[in-house]
């Protein structure tokens, strides 16, 4: 049976994540109020700030941007927009 949740990013009742998908409290937070489709779409804005920013999980200081990034794209004002970006 698909688990649902109330995601906070779309408003609207939606299909949840079968687990958590980030380590700690954050990671509890977004298991219990996001949706599969709304991690799917900070994946996907995650990957375009890795390449245009050219960052690396490996580095410190990029994990903690990427991780203000995700806090702010799935609860907040949305994530940080990239200078001269131009959607397909």
């Amino acid at each position: 049976m698909t688990r649902m949740v109330h995601c906070s990013k779309l408003g609207k009742e939606a299909e949840g994540l079968e687990r958590m998908p980030y380590p700690g409290d954050l990671g509890q937070r977004i298991y219990n109020e996001i949706s599969k489709q709304a991690w799917q779409e900070w994946v996907n804005h995650q990957t375009m700030l890795m390449n245009e920013y050219r960052l690396s999980p490996i580095n410190a200081k990029d994990r903690k941007f990427l991780e203000e990034e995700m806090e702010k794209f799935l609860f907040g004002e949305g994530a940080s927009k990239i200078d001269n970006f131009v959607p397909e």
